[in-house]
């Protein structure tokens, strides 16, 4: 195991070297939280679980600084539990294994969990901070961020007091985000008939792997492959030379991730058996052209297996297919207000066979614009009515309209044009973030979001710049200082 100490600042990688070896999955955040309460215990803390399982702990204010505002400083939980395909790691039980490259830290085949336990870390090394002068601290820790920002939308109102937010959650050095896109997810479930494979059927296992995959929001707009898009595209080819029938078709994992990888077990003629291969090969050729240095690790593989006993019904099986062909992906409009901002979105996430033919589909919307976002959730289920399928859109989270005339914001970018010498750049942010909801249960809550660099968010490939980590930090400081009276 690599160890952090002598990173700086210490206190943050102290504390983020702990947080990573603590399994945290979605849903699945009893062990962080019983470490966040045990560090409240120890450091005498205050500290309230909400029936959600969110924690809150408070950091009184300096002596001499009780009329400073009060000031929450917000994370969550939660991480994304992607790894590389072969990977033997157990989310449920071991740490994420780490190592420093280049001036980075990442994890080895997993993803790392900086997103968001950098921000975690922070947090903690505040309120463990002796000498740190502020005035009053709420460090709010959410749950379930990453599946559906249950913790947020179920806090309760008057669970918070202070009336200025810093969300921890931001993956870009220098950029203060004031703003960020809402979110939902439209979920597709299809019930296939299976029928008997036709008889001298050849059965072949077909694997796409190796593409970049991504935060659907933070990422959308880079052209990345989509692992489904592609295997839809392949499967649908050797369909129209020969009678292909798919047993299974598996892809994505991860509802705000951009799907890696994908496989489907298909049964094929005997005869066709040569052809497949060939198809196959110019395929991979033809994908690998058209994305060039976008994607360079992207191959298919193939191999012949036992023929699959049962198939799904042609028809089926057609409308499937097109379905999925016609199920727009990626980029659908950018923001008029703000340059190089996506407005709208939306992520073919997953795909999953059951034996019984149960199919279940996963996709995602965004927009900074609310009625958009319906809009393409209409879209996505126009391509799916005819597969007979049962097409739920989830509620969601509202976006966070940017205000300009923010204290916290004029008070960030004195604070950074003091250290650094030099603007930081004021966005808005097309991945979600908590902040809509918060300000949702506190109309008028002030609020900002800004974090060190993280690359790779949601994919094994993530890491966090350790250089970034120190500027993240020293500006944090720095506008807890600056804090005005009530």
């Amino acid at each position: 195991m690599v160890n952090l100490n002598g990173l700086e600042p210490g206190g943050v990688w102290k504390y983020f070297d702990e947080i990573r070896k603590i399994p945290r999955l979605s849903k699945h955040e009893e062990k962080i939280r019983k470490y966040l309460l045990d560090f409240a215990a120890e450091n005498r803390l205050q500290a309230f679980e909400d029936k959600t399982g969110n924690i809150l702990i408070i950091k009184p204010a300096s002596p001499g600084y009780g009329k400073i505002k009060s000031v929450i400083l917000q994370s969550h939980m939660d991480m994304v539990g992607e790894k590389e395909a072969g990977n033997p790691h157990k989310w449920d039980t071991d740490p994420v294994e780490i190592e420093v490259i280049d001036g980075w830290v990442r994890a080895k085949g997993t993803t790392l969990g900086a997103d968001d336990g950098i921000g975690i870390a922070a947090q903690l090394a505040i309120l463990s901070d002796p000498d740190l002068k502020t005035g009053r601290i709420e460090a709010l820790f959410t749950v379930d961020e990453e599946t559906g920002m249950t913790g947020a939308i179920n806090i309760s109102p008057d669970f918070l007091s202070g009336t200025i937010l810093i969300n921890l959650d931001s993956e870009d050095e220098g950029i203060m985000y004031i703003g960020c896109a809402g979110g939902m997810d439209t979920l597709i479930d299809i019930k296939s008939r299976m029928v008997k494979a036709p008889e001298g059927s050849a059965g072949y296992e077909i694997k796409i792997n190796g593409l970049r995959g991504g935060h659907s929001g933070d990422e959308i707009h880079k052209g990345f492959g989509n692992s489904i898009k592609i295997m839809t595209e392949l499967l649908s080819r050797i369909s129209s030379k020969s009678n292909v029938c798919i047993n299974r078709f598996d892809g994505g994992n991860i509802r705000n991730a951009i799907p890696r990888e994908a496989q489907a077990v298909i049964a094929i003629p005997e005869e066709f058996s040569d052809n497949l291969e060939r198809e196959v090969k110019n395929f991979a050729i033809n994908i690998k052209e058209r994305f060039g240095d976008i994607e360079p690790d992207f191959k298919i593989t193939f191999r012949k297996i036992p023929a699959p006993e049962n198939v799904m019904h042609a028809d089926d099986q057609q409308k499937l297919l097109e379905a999925i062909t016609e199920c727009p992906h990626g980029v659908i409009a950018w923001s008029k207000e703000m340059p190089n901002l996506v407005e709208t979105s939306t992520n073919l996430a997953s795909i999953k066979f059951s034996v019984n033919g149960d199919i279940r589909i996963v996709t995602t919307q965004r927009s900074s614009v609310d009625s958009s976002k319906h809009e393409i959730a209409e879209r996505v289920k126009k391509c799916f009515e005819k597969t007979g399928a049962s097409v739920i859109s989830t509620d969601g989270y509202p976006g966070w309209k940017p205000n300009l005339s923010s204290e916290i914001l004029n008070i960030t970018l004195k604070a950074y044009h003091k250290i650094f010498n030099t603007e930081a750049s004021v966005m808005a942010i097309h991945a979600g973030l908590e902040c809509g909801l918060f300000y949702e249960k506190n109309p008028g809550i002030d609020m900002i979001s800004f974090g060190p660099t993280i690359r790779g968010a949601h994919t094994p490939g993530e890491k966090i710049e350790i250089a970034s980590v120190k500027k993240f930090w020293d500006l944090l400081l720095e506008v807890l200082r600056n804090i005005p009276e009530n």
